[in-house]
C-alpha cells in the first residue's frame, strides 16, 4: 500500500437512538443510526405484515371502466 493516500482505519462507535451501542472499526468515524438489529421489527419478531390482496384487482376495476368509456 501506498503511504498518504489511504484513509485511516480506525475503530468507531455505532450507536442507535434505541441505546444498543457497539464498537467496529472504519474510515468513518463514530455512526448514528436511527434503527438496528436490537430494534428492527424484524429482528425483534413484531414483524407486522400488510394484507394487499385485492389492491390489483381494484386498480384493473377503477381504470378498465375509465379507459373503455374513453375509448
Amino acid at each position: 500500500m501506498k503511504k498518504g493516500i489511504h484513509p485511516g482505519y480506525k475503530k468507531s462507535t455505532v450507536t442507535c437512538v434505541c441505546g444498543n451501542s457497539f464498537v467496529t472499526r472504519s474510515t468513518v468515524g463514530d455512526l448514528k443510526l436511527e434503527i438496528c438489529s436490537s430494534c428492527h421489527p424484524f429482528f425483534t419478531g413484531k414483524q407486522k405484515l400488510v394484507d394487499s390482496a385485492g389492491r390489483v384487482e381494484k386498480f384493473m376495476k377503477k381504470y378498465k371502466t375509465q379507459s373503455a368509456q374513453e375509448a
